[in-house]
């Protein structure tokens, strides 16, 4: 893998940052829905930004 730029570091830390703090919002949502179609969505959603934040992790690697 080619070396990244101290920008583009930066970069990947900001997006890592927001999708960590997007599964959160949204397991804490899951956790708090009444319904369990909205539950379930809300987890959906959080699993897609925790796969999100996977693929960002592993181009640190």
């Amino acid at each position: 893998m080619a070396q990244l730029s101290e920008k583009e570091l930066a970069s990947i830390q900001e997006l890592l940052a927001d999708e960590d703090l997007l599964v959160k919002k949204f397991k804490m949502l899951a956790e708090h829905a009444q319904d369990d179609k909205v539950r379930s969505k809300m987890m959906e959603i959080s699993d897609k930004h925790q796969k999100h934040f996977n693929e960002l992790y592993s181009k640190l690697s």
